[in-house]
């Protein structure tokens, strides 16, 4: 019997890389977005295109609105940093961080996993080249996914247990984009920006942006996704 994968899909490079290695794995994929009132919303056009690319099982896009609460760059009136270093980026928590934001993901995903009889949830975290966010820390999908199992129904009636996958934990981003490259993905059709302009191009300057570039940089790829 093929196994059911649910993946957490923003329509960037990270989500994008771990959706086709759950599919290169031999998962059915069912993918998840969500329209959370982030500035950056051309992601989403970026996911039912790779999810389409990669032929998902089914995409779904949920909404949430986040700009209730605010609080982050993307969710806020409030500038996003630029032009910040790789030291400043691992030293402290930028204000493009949504608070909980991957933890209310993480349980959208959990429901959806129990309704189709799923075990197996990809996420793609990395605590390499990231921009320092606790909810991307392995103790945070430690816990996760032991609060999964502790709040299920397949949990307590002691059916196969719920498990997080974080394929991308240790790699750093030109590992990651190696890995996407040798499975054949074309990351013209992602999307990493926090902040494009009306024509949804990409800044260059944001934290997400810096780290894609350096990325592709280090592989000696050019990046195709288009800046202005």
């Amino acid at each position: 019997m093929t196994l059911k994968a649910i993946v957490l899909l923003s329509g960037g490079l990270d989500s994008t890389t771990t959706l086709a290695m759950a599919k290169s794995l031999g998962y059915d994929l069912f993918a998840i977005s969500f329209n959370y009132g982030q500035r950056h919303k051309i992601e989403l056009e970026r996911a039912k295109t790779v999810a389409r690319e990669i032929q998902t099982k089914e995409h779904r896009i949920i909404n949430i609105d986040l700009r209730q609460f605010g609080g982050s760059a993307l969710t806020d009136d409030i500038d996003v940093p630029t032009h910040r270093g790789n030291e400043e980026m691992s030293t402290s928590i930028p204000i493009t961080y949504v608070p909980a934001r991957n933890t209310i993901f993480l349980s959208y995903a959990l429901a959806y996993a129990e309704v189709i009889q799923c075990n197996n949830i990809f996420i793609g975290v990395t605590s390499v080249d990231y921009s320092g966010y606790p909810d991307c820390r392995p103790e945070f999908i430690t816990a996760f996914e032991i609060l999964a199992n502790l709040a299920t129904k397949a949990g307590v009636e002691g059916m196969d247990r719920i498990k997080i996958h974080t394929p991308l934990i240790r790699m750093t981003k030109a590992e990651i984009i190696k890995e996407g490259l040798d499975l054949g993905i074309d990351y013209g059709l992602t999307h990493s920006c926090y902040d494009p302009n009306e024509a949804g191009l990409a800044c260059g300057n944001c934290d997400s942006c810096l780290l894609r570039l350096k990325g592709f940089k280090k592989l000696g790829v050019e990046d195709p996704l288009k800046y202005y």
